[in-house]
């Protein structure tokens, strides 16, 4: 171990740094010997001088360790610093929590509430947290850096690998998404599968990759490598449809793109979670295992293999991590080996041998929310005497109901997790831990795991990130112009009689909904509130849905049940209101593969979208953007069709309407 007592101190309590070359050093004659001198930014920390090198003293003692050693490997300076670790700094190692907001503020406005941050971080050695903050890009990123100010003061100064849901597209679900505020926002993974260029993904990537590290966000709990074989299925907007080969292709560009490279995590990396391993997307009847009634997924076509395909991208890429999905996979028998009926997290058999023995998975395995939390009535019926489900009582302990926490914990890991998502109980695993319910070998293998990727990303010498930078790189004009012409290529042109789109710049009246008047005026065209009234209309719809469940919490958020427009539709009524009168152009979300039986007998133009501005639309809509997407997955013809599909069957309709792979383009 490389020791020295010489403390180099910068200004006291200003953010300091050392950038080799420049005139941050302490003096141009330093910078000539330092060629291979890491940055180092910090504001709490003090800095040692060793060999005419710098180094940040993480644990405060005036010397050297090696895992403040930046010329050492990831691997040797994580090995090291387990060694240092205590049982309750390696249980909040193995934890992956939630950065509390403060709640006295709007959610547009909020940042963090520091003292709850502080509890988690010093008090119960949480060191991975997701954030869910919205809003502009250079609080966010002034709300990150003082989260890494509190993490310089524990006792390592373990900095936070902060993650997050994905943010650069349109829909939200909180629990699953964020909120895009300032970020250049994209068509939902549809949309590039849709496209079915990997090159375009990887462009994506890449500027997401910038705009997370600018406001400084290191971890990506994405992409879903699930695949949409299940019409009905709640999820379908954050997949690459129902092709297994496709999906396989696109996974590979997302993680290239994030992970900056496909030879693993490095400084300038997003480190990425693939998900949800695996099945996830055969969910019986459509119905989400974030809840209680929607554990299972089924394969009545014993088609299994073909939904593990598409992560074989993401190892491809080198990933850096792994979720297994919440679904218990329902009487499933794998090469003869009947699977054991307990949620992913719980199967050795799917993390162990599978994951890590067939496929030789390295990276860390991050389990999905709350799958250690207690179960209670709530969570299993959807209201107990106190009311419905919310997210403080959520769990998603399939299988494993009946064990106590600290068992759940253990056989989590005895299947193969290295890090708990969604729960913050240190103390009970530190509990586990000191038990003997797992083996300290084994908690030092994921602890290993979990920190070397922490060096990898270099946390260690650079966790803050400069404020002003945040604000030129996020949502650049670049970055925008950009996404604003992928969405509009992704558009699926399904019908156009009568080469009715584009509609040019010819000035017209036009009756809208769901778009902003002040948009489609900037173009020249007038507005009117009657389609009567009008020369064309234009109708932003979404495709059909019910709320089935309203009582779980992720039930009343989910789109679940019918795929068919039906006449209690409040937009099925105004696109019959404004067909009867005048020719009229739909737009449909495409959150779920919609019946459109009774829409194309109406509607002289239909675009299916993946998430779109008004802005886009309309220059779609005009011809300055032309369609030039194809379906990801194919559009049935009836409900009945949809309830006689195999869950785990792509392409299997027996009465489709539009085929997979379908989509028009403009003639004019």
């Amino acid at each position: 171990m490389l020791m020295n007592n010489m403390t180099y101190k910068l200004l006291p309590q200003s953010v300091r740094a050392i950038a080799i070359g420049l005139t941050t050093c302490a003096s141009l004659a330093c910078c000539s010997l330092f060629a291979q001198q890491a940055e180092l930014v910090t504001e709490n920390l003090e800095l040692l001088q060793v060999d005419n090198y710098f180094f940040k003293d993480h644990n405060k003692n005036g010397r050297l360790d090696d895992y403040e050693d930046w010329r050492l490997s990831a691997e040797e300076r994580a090995a090291h610093l387990v060694s240092l670790m205590t049982v309750e700094e390696k249980a909040g190692a193995m934890l992956h929590g939630t950065l509390p907001m403060d709640q006295s503020q709007t959610p547009d406005q909020a940042g963090y509430d520091y003292p709850r941050s502080e509890e988690i971080i010093r008090k119960r050695n949480i060191n991975h947290l997701i954030t869910r903050i919205s809003g502009k890009p250079g609080k966010i990123a002034e709300q990150n850096n003082h989260i890494q100010k509190l993490a310089e003061t524990s006792r390592l100064g373990i900095p936070v690998t902060v993650s997050t849901d994905p943010r650069h597209h349109f829909q939200f679900t909180e629990g699953a998404s964020v909120v895009n505020a300032g970020f250049s926002q994209w068509p939902e993974t549809l949309g590039f599968a849709a496209l079915r260029d990997p090159q375009l993904v990887k462009q994506f990537a890449n500027i997401a990759r910038q705009e997370y590290r600018a406001t400084g966000i290191h971890m990506g709990l994405s992409p879903q490598a699930d695949l949409s074989t299940e019409p009905r299925w709640s999820r379908i907007n954050g997949t690459f449809g129902e092709d297994a080969a496709l999906a396989k292709t696109l996974v590979q560009a997302y993680v290239e793109g994030f992970q900056n490279g496909s030879d693993g995590i490095h400084a300038d990396s997003v480190s990425l979670v693939v998900k949800h391993w695996t099945g996830y997307g055969a969910a019986a009847e459509g119905f989400d295992s974030h809840n209680y009634y929607g554990r299972f997924a089924v394969f009545p076509g014993n088609n299994f293999d073909y939904h593990v395909l598409p992560f074989e991208g993401a190892f491809a890429a080198n990933v850096a991590g792994v979720m297994p999905t919440y679904s218990i996979l329902k009487d499933l028998s794998i090469q003869g080996i009947e699977v054991e009926q307990v949620g992913a997290g719980f199967n050795r058999y799917l993390l162990t041998d599978m994951l890590r023995d067939q496929y030789g998975f390295s990276g860390v395995i991050l389990s999905d929310w709350g799958i250690t939390r207690d179960c209670a009535e709530v969570c299993l019926n959807g209201r107990d005497a106190d009311g419905i489900q919310e997210f403080s009582n959520f769990s998603s302990a399939w299988g494993v109901i009946d064990l106590t926490m600290e068992q759940r914990f253990a056989k989590g890991i005895d299947a193969g997790i290295d890090q708990f998502g969604g729960v913050e109980n240190t103390d009970v695993l530190a509990s586990t831990i000191r038990q003997n319910m797992v083996s300290e070998e084994r908690i030092n293998l994921s602890v290993r795991r979990i920190m070397t990727q922490k060096f990898a990303l270099g946390l260690f010498e650079k966790a803050l990130v400069n404020i002003d930078k945040s604000v030129e790189v996020v949502g650049n004009p670049v970055f925008y112009k950009r996404s604003t012409k992928m969405q509009g290529r992704s558009l699926v042109l399904l019908q156009n009689e009568n080469d009715l789109l584009p509609i040019g710049k010819t000035r017209r009246t036009l009756y809208l909904y769901g778009i902003n008047a002040s948009i489609a005026k900037s173009y020249g065209f007038e507005i009117v509130d009657d389609p009567a009234k009008a020369d064309l209309a234009i109708i932003r719809a979404n495709a059909p849905f019910q709320i089935l469940h309203p009582d779980y919490v992720f039930g009343r958020m989910q789109h679940e049940g019918d795929l068919s427009f039906r006449d209690d539709n409040p937009e099925y009524q105004l696109i019959k209101n404004a067909s009867a009168q005048v020719p009229t152009i739909v737009t449909l979300y495409l959150d779920r593969p919609g019946i459109l039986t009774n829409i194309i007998d109406k509607a002289q133009a239909i675009l299916g979208n993946f998430g779109i501005s008004d802005e886009a639309l309309m220059e779609t809509i005009i011809g300055n953007i032309s369609p030039e997407g194809k379906l990801p997955f194919e559009l049935p013809a009836t409900m009945e069709s949809v309830r006689q599909q195999y869950s785990d069957v792509p392409f299997d309709s027996q009465d489709e309407l539009f085929p997979f792979g379908f989509g028009l383009k403009y003639r004019k």
